[in-house]
């Protein structure tokens, strides 16, 4: 292999150990690290868990002395701050390490550089920009977050053929495959929050909790945009084990009553918004939610919710669930629903689309200009 192409790979592997901190260190990036010496790799290691040790010491921690005079691959920069663990660069520099190869720089104010200098510093020679895209999309994340101050939202749905998510009655049981499904809990388990509306709560009584897959780890958090706080104190969502993971986003004017006492009482929280012809400002509901360290949102909700999210501007991502299936109707359900755009010149706009299966369905991602 040519020089970049053995960066490429080693980076590649570090992705992969990367990759296994989902949904177990939010939110905090995840980061992998391999440790290459004379082309084998020698320690690896990745972050964990929040709190825990980041992925340098605990590829450190693999190699001991060995550490020596080899290269460092990390896909993120490393950090040269106390936060709530020691700096990374102070054990790199200490380990004896000859080289280290950066997929990104950090964007968070408090690392953006600093940790390249500090290793620069100490004469250990630094190559940044390996697999740099890669790396990005990992942790987008975590990058919104860190640098807009609101969470990350990716707005899911799964739909027939001709756009339908419900039939006229109703009915949405089930519209794609098994596979697909349990491909949502593994979004759901990586996601901090998924968001419904309360139209959701109140047709499907929904559980909005990770099933379907047999790896250990907390559920989201469950977020309802309930303006006018009419939640049955039935609903699932308010069950004892389900009520302190729940998270009702209100009016303002409706976070005081009787009703919302209620709902704390059983142990959800009531989030008072501002907000406006009874409808919720998304946007501040997004800071009030990163003010508790929710950098990422599933949006699983019904067409109104779907609509809203729209219009307010807050979507970042689209994955949308095609079944073989056609539904039909003028009184179905489409996905999005609200007035609409009035001309086509003003539809959102979609882009870095990629087209995957899913069992008997397809799944598209893509992006919101």
């Amino acid at each position: 292999m040519t020089a970049a192409s053995k960066e490429e790979y080693f980076m590649r592997e570090a992705l992969k150990l990367a990759r296994k901190g989902a949904g177990r260190v939010s939110p905090n990036p995840m980061v992998g690290a391999v440790i290459v010496k004379r082309g084998k790799i020698i320690g690896t290691g990745y972050h964990r868990f929040f709190g825990g040790p980041h992925a340098e010491i605990n590829a450190l921690e693999t190699t001991g002395k060995r550490a020596q005079g080899a290269d460092l691959y990390v896909t993120l920069e490393p950090c040269s701050h106390f936060g709530q663990t020691p700096p990374c660069t102070e054990a790199i520099i200490r380990s004896g390490i000859q080289r280290v190869f950066v997929g990104m720089t950090d964007p968070n104010p408090s690392v953006n550089g600093r940790g390249i200098r500090k290793l620069k510093r100490a004469g250990i020679s630094v190559c940044c920009g390996i697999l740099t895209r890669e790396c990005e999309r990992l942790n987008e994340s975590f990058i919104k977050y860190i640098t807009q101050k609101v969470p990350f939202v990716t707005l899911k749905s799964a739909l027939s053929l001709d756009g339908k998510i419900a039939a006229y009655s109703g009915d949405s049981k089930w519209i794609t495959c098994e596979t697909s499904r349990k491909r949502v809990h593994r979004m759901r388990y990586e996601a901090d929050a998924v968001m419904a509306g309360v139209g959701t709560v109140i047709a499907d009584d929904p559980l909005l909790n990770v099933r379907l897959y047999k790896k250990a780890g907390k559920d989201p958090f469950r977020i309802i945009v309930d303006s006018g706080l009419k939640i049955p104190l039935a609903a699932n969502v308010l069950q004892p084990d389900f009520a302190k993971r729940t998270m009702l986003a209100v009016l303002e004017e409706k976070a005081n009553t009787v009703k919302a006492d209620k709902i704390r009482r059983i142990g959800a929280q009531v989030l008072a918004v501002p907000g406006a012809h009874r409808r919720i400002d998304l946007k501040k509901l997004l800071k009030i939610l990163a003010g508790r360290k929710i950098a990422s949102i599933l949006l699983e909700g019904g067409s109104e919710v779907n609509g809203a999210a729209l219009d307010a501007g807050i979507v970042d991502k689209v994955i949308l669930f095609y079944a073989p299936k056609i539904i039909g109707g003028k009184k179905a359900f489409g996905m999005v629903g609200g007035r609409g755009k009035e001309y086509v010149a003003g539809a959102v706009n979609i882009d870095r689309i990629r087209l995957n299966r899913s069992g008997s369905d397809f799944f598209i991602e893509g992006y919101v200009v």
